[in-house]
């Protein structure tokens, strides 16, 4: 998988792209991740890559031609099908869901927004779609390209456990049960005992309640993409108050 980030600074990426999982998925070839600066692809003596609004207003809008000039060069660099993203306030929410369908593109390529966004011929015939990682206001798409860069990583095959992924929250629309560790009684408090039964049928059970539970609580609409009847949880929760 190749992902690249067009964005106006570089050198942010250079700490959390070196850490972790990302690092990780790099060191075994799973993946290349390019950082590219819309700079190198603005033209004049100044690499201008802004101007004011037309129709007036405040702020800076990126002009259509760096970020045009830049996925072509970077589209044309594989043989392979360059999914476009624009990260903005205004594209959809990204989840787990988006996750896994951007997790397979063999090559992605991430568009930092800045400023006051940008010219709209960049959304309407340039990028595949639009993706925001929540409902508040960043000053660029850097932040949001290291979220979506990390989230889509962790998913390549063969980097993590597939098990230890089916199990994560969001991964079947329920968060995470509760995990526990040794020592088994720290400060008075006990880890569960079913969890030390060896039961696995128990375990098992035990896990899918306290993920419904704290669902439901927490993350109520998630219940009814998880497939959890009214029943299940009714039961669930009424097993809790007991």
């Amino acid at each position: 998988m190749l992902i690249d980030i067009i964005t106006l600074f570089p050198s942010m990426f250079q700490g959390p792209f070196e850490e972790s999982m990302v690092k990780r998925a790099i060191d075994q070839g799973l993946v290349r991740v390019r950082i590219n600066n819309l700079r190198d692809y603005a033209e004049g003596k100044h690499r201008q890559v802004d101007d004011y609004p037309y129709g007036g207003g405040k702020g800076m809008i990126l002009k259509p031609e760096p970020i045009f000039s830049a996925v072509e060069h970077l589209s044309a660099q594989t043989k392979e099908y360059t999914w476009k993203v624009l990260l903005s306030p205004q594209g959809k929410t990204f989840n787990q869901a988006k996750c896994k369908e951007l997790s397979p593109k063999k090559h992605l390529l991430l568009l930092c927004g800045h400023y006051e966004g940008v010219d709209e011929r960049v959304r309407d015939h340039l990028v595949d779609e639009e993706i925001s990682i929540g409902d508040y206001i960043l000053t660029g798409g850097e932040l949001p390209a290291m979220v979506i860069t990390e989230a889509v990583i962790r998913l390549i095959p063969g980097l993590l456990d597939e098990e230890a992924l089916h199990d994560e929250s969001f991964a079947e629309h329920l968060l995470e049960y509760p995990q526990y560790t040794r020592p088994p009684v720290f400060e008075g408090l006990s880890v569960p005992e079913v969890l030390l039964s060896g039961n696995h049928a128990l375990i098992k059970k035990w896990r899918r309640q306290q993920a419904i539970y704290k669902t439901a609580c927490r993350r109520p609409d998630l219940l009814e993409k998880a497939g959890i009847s009214e029943k299940e949880t009714k039961e669930c929760l009424d097993s809790f108050s007991k």
